[in-house]
């Protein structure tokens, strides 16, 4: 059993017992559960159901394993011969989560 869900503007392949690295979702800690209500498509033994866009019965609930920031990015701008320079760095931050469940609703 899989299913397709939306997270910040991406879609994620979860299956239940899998970990997903996603978009920081706001107001989770560590140990927290969150539902997932954006359910794209559901697959089961019996079937596959897929929403328009979304299912409206389905979620999926996870369990926020960690919430971190990506490695720096480095972002350099550089003009020749007007000693025009620009170095700033940039962390996206991140959110770890653990499939529970799916369910179907």
């Amino acid at each position: 059993m899989y299913a397709v869900i939306e997270i910040g503007g991406k879609q994620y392949r979860v299956r239940p017992g899998e970990s997903v690295v996603h978009e920081l979702v706001p107001g989770h800690q560590p140990g927290d559960e969150i539902n997932f209500d954006r359910v794209l498509l559901v697959k089961n033994g019996e079937g596959l159901k897929v929403g328009r866009p979304y299912l409206e019965s389905a979620k999926v609930v996870g369990e926020v394993v960690e919430v971190g920031r990506h490695p720096k990015v480095i972002v350099q701008r550089f003009k020749p011969k007007k000693g025009y320079r620009r170095k700033k760095g940039y962390r996206q931050p991140y959110m770890k989560t653990k499939i529970l469940s799916i369910e179907k609703g």
